[in-house]
């Protein structure tokens, strides 16, 4: 049996310290740049701003330490005090004290698989209804007009994914002829989404009781299933990014049960397969799902090559990862083949260096839209810029969002060009760091720092509406054109969902905003895997591997949006509720494993001594 070794007390405070003092610094960086529009990183700036992270950094990791070690090193002492007090429930004394919640605990505990999936199936579907009846046939905002657009003009390019694309158009295309409107079709792309997210936590529910995590959390994470506004909105929305969010979960549960059950076998079983099929769809329906599963491979393989212990096990997880890898690849070559789609220019990719050579152009290239322009940049920088930024779109620069410039950008220059636009990049990146960095940490403001607000008002322009942190606009002039239209079964409802959605509602619940606004998601997956880590617990950082890709991709995208981020944010809740007690419950599931290999070695040594002595 493995005995669980916690990591010493003042490695564990030390780790805790550098990520107490990274969060310092960003929420301070972050802070100061919202406040006056600019950084300028001086010596003493940069020095009070590094003593403060230290400073204020050592206190928090300090504290966390604390409480980290308080509870893994008092985990047994609860645990043994849990089994007497069960064993005095056993007597008819025990039955008698029992409470409600006991015994609804006890309740839930003896339920089926198949009651537990099914049971939680329904039940998100059933508070998911209200909302999916009140914006009927479904939010039609983000791509919707783009892809629809494709779809009727059978043109297809891969900016958003082709096979996404081609799952509405089958869709519409049963509406208009089974039930003879386009708009129908849309409903029925909302209600299979909304089936596809639900019975992708319904798993997530099935793996929770099945691994016997408390009921308290499983109860907890269903709550939140069900209720969590933002999975009324996203199960409702016609985008991508929520059968994305579907697969990501289930190849995240899959990894983690797979890690749980500490097999040594090669041979692949079901949740090998369900961790491909997620796999595979992550592929299929984002662009960058296919970098997220490159940064978990190299993982696997350099667990595979280096690992001491389960080699087998990290063997056979990198095959099934590169068998799903490629089959995903497989399916969007032969999409392409047979759509005839159009690849894309791949500018949402070079979305970081716009941002940074469009502040370096209007704070250092003498174009005059600020006062604080030196004009300072050397002519041949400003002549490839020109090149790659066409109309001189750097003046339409926003700091939260690359879209105003990134529409106007010229790909040509990186593709052909790229040693001349390196050099250029990296000439800038010497000359001007300060406004490099600025560049960097205003796009990236949502994702880095809890208290950020700008994320909610990115998108909104002008006098239209629907542009919030959840975007609820629609189209409606191209839309109608061509069969959607929005007909709510619930108006009253309806108007409630756009109000609290149109005003940031969120951003005005005290303490619990923190669970909506974006910067929170990436502090608590670092300081999950810190957890682990602390807690001899590493091999379960795997699934977070796959989430750090994930973030690797936003922290250089276009913006902060909820769709973005609203993947990790669903995925949260199971992986804790999982991993809460996994060193126990492995341990207790391997014990018997153990006992029953050691009982085996015993009878084929005693065998093969009978066998000598004959």
């Amino acid at each position: 049996m493995r005995e669980t070794r916690i990591l010493p007390r003042r490695k564990g405070y030390l780790l805790l310290c550098v990520l107490g003092c990274l969060f310092v610094f960003f929420v301070k960086t972050e802070k100061d740049l919202a406040a006056n529009g600019n950084v300028l990183w001086t010596a003493g700036y940069v020095g009070s701003t590094l003593a403060w992270s230290v400073i204020l950094g050592c206190v928090f990791g300090m504290v966390g330490t604390r409480v980290v070690y308080h509870i893994a090193e008092n985990t047994a002492a609860r645990q043994n005090s849990q089994t007497q007090s069960q064993d005095n429930m056993d007597g008819a004394d025990g039955r008698q004290k029992a409470t409600g919640y006991k015994r609804f605990a006890a309740w839930i505990q003896n339920r089926s698989g198949g009651q537990v999936l099914l049971g939680s199936l329904l039940l998100l579907l059933l508070a998911w209804l209200p909302v999916y009846l009140a914006y009927y046939p479904g939010i039609c905002a983000y791509d919707a007009p783009v892809q629809t657009g494709q779809i009727m003009e059978h043109y297809y390019f891969d900016h958003h994914p082709i096979v996404h694309t081609l799952l509405l158009q089958g869709m519409l295309w049963l509406g208009s002829h089974i039930f003879g409107s386009v708009n129908a079709g849309m409903a029925c792309y909302t209600a299979a989404q909304m089936l596809l997210l639900a019975g992708s936590m319904a798993y997530g529910m099935w793996v929770l009781h099945r691994r016997k995590a408390p009921v308290a959390a499983w109860l907890s994470v269903l709550l939140l299933g069900m209720f969590f506004p933002f999975h009324w909105y996203m199960s409702v929305s016609m985008t991508k990014d929520t059968v994305f969010s579907a697969f990501l979960l289930l190849q995240l549960v899959s990894l983690t049960d797979l890690l749980m059950e500490d097999r040594r076998s090669i041979r692949p079983g079901i949740r090998d397969l369900l961790f491909g099929i997620g796999t595979v769809g992550m592929i299929l329906f984002r662009n960058n799902g296919k970098y997220a599963m490159i940064v978990l491979l190299a993982f696997l393989f350099l667990m595979f090559c280096f690992g001491k212990r389960a080699r087998k096990l990290w063997g056979r997880l990198f095959a099934v990862s590169a068998v799903a890898f490629g089959v995903g690849l497989f399916v969007l070559s032969a999409v392409f083949n047979i759509t005839h789609a159009e690849q894309g220019d791949r500018r949402e990719m070079l979305s970081m260096p716009i941002q940074q050579m469009s502040r370096c152009m209007i704070y250092h290239g003498g174009v005059g839209v600020l006062p604080e322009d030196d004009g300072t940049m050397t002519e041949q920088d400003k002549a490839l810029i020109h090149d790659f930024i066409l109309d001189e779109a750097y003046r339409d620069y926003d700091p939260g969002i690359a879209d105003p410039v990134k529409r106007h950008t010229n790909t040509y220059v990186v593709r052909y060009r790229s040693g001349e636009f390196i050099k250029t990049y990296l000439h800038l990146l010497s000359a001007y760091p300060g406004d490099m960095i600025n560049a960097a940490l205003a796009v990236d403001a949502g994702f880095l720092s809890p208290f950020d607000t700008t994320h909610a008002t990115v998108n909104q322009t002008g006098e239209k509406e629907g542009l919030g942190y959840v975007q609820t606009r629609w189209d409606e002039g191209v839309l109608n054109e061509r069969g959607i239209y929005k007909d709510s079964k619930f108006p009253w409802m309806y108007e409630r969902l756009e109000n609290w959605a149109e005003n940031n509602g969120y951003l005005r619940i005290p303490l619990l905003k923190y669970i909506f606004v974006p910067g929170s998601y990436l502090w608590l997956y670092l300081g999950l895997a810190a957890v682990l880590f602390i807690t001899d617990r590493k091999r379960f950082c795997l699934p977070l591997v796959t989430v750090g890709g994930y973030y690797g991709t936003m922290l250089l995208g276009p913006t902060v949006q909820m769709r973005y981020v609203y993947p990790v944010m669903l995925a949260l809740p199971y992986l804790l509720g999982l991993l809460w007690k996994t060193s126990n419950s492995v341990t207790a599931q391997a014990a018997p494993e153990c006992i029953e290999k050691a009982k085996k070695k015993c009878r084929k040594s005693v065998e093969k001594t009978k066998i000598k002595r004959r």
